[in-house]
């Protein structure tokens, strides 16, 4: 049981690498603020392991077609490429703003797709949905890996695979940190920043799609 804990974890640190999981977690991450950024990048974590595994449960007791399955696949390219066409229309319309203030005698900087400036919660609530929505598609790599420790799931192994996700998730929050830290903080550079993500996000959705 051990080996497999430890088959589930890695295989939860490989499955983050994947293009589609790097540019959504960029694309909700990006502008926000240190603490907002762990919390977007642990609730995709979350989102994507719960949701990866309860489908696996599922298609462990019934038979679908791979062809059937591999619409997974498709559902998580069309959320990047979404996200893609969303970002860059806000960048070519210029919707993307800058706003700073200041919180006990510190300067703030916010980035948002709106003039006034709001604090919302609602950016983990959604990348924890878009991180559940995109699990249906690792649903396949999921069931070979539990084939080869010839398993069946509990909670132990949800455990270690959205911790082997978090792993790989808050090292690239911390490079995203970085962005927002020290690059976001100019006008000139918010355009840029987000257009780039726009077109990664449209390359790795189309990339997918095709594939």
């Amino acid at each position: 049981m051990e080996f497999g804990l430890i088959l589930i974890c890695w295989y939860g640190v490989l499955h983050a690498f994947a293009p589609d999981h790097l540019s959504a977690i960029i694309n909700f991450s990006i502008g926000k603020s240190k603490r907002k950024t762990f919390l977007i990048t642990i609730s995709f974590a979350i989102g994507h392991g719960v949701m990866l595994f309860i489908f696996a449960k599922l298609l462990q007791s019934i038979d679908i077609s791979h062809e059937l399955m591999a619409y997974g696949d498709v559902l998580s390219s069309l959320v990047i490429l979404t996200m893609g066409i969303y970002i860059l229309y806000m960048v070519l319309a210029n919707k993307i703003y800058l706003h700073k203030h200041i919180h006990n005698n510190k300067e703030h900087i916010h980035i948002s797709f709106s003039r006034i400036h709001k604090h919302k919660q609602i950016d983990t609530k959604s990348a924890f949905a878009i991180g559940a929505l995109m699990g249906i598609g690792g649903v396949r790599g999921m069931l070979i890996t539990l084939g080869l420790i010839n398993n069946s799931l509990d909670i132990s192994m949800v455990f270690m695979f959205v911790f082997g996700v978090s792993l790989v998730f808050i090292v690239f929050g911390v490079f995203i940190n970085y962005i927002n830290t020290n690059i976001l903080n100019k006008e000139q550079n918010i355009k840029k920043v987000f257009g780039t993500i726009g077109v990664i996000s449209l390359l790795v959705g189309t990339n997918m799609l095709i594939g």
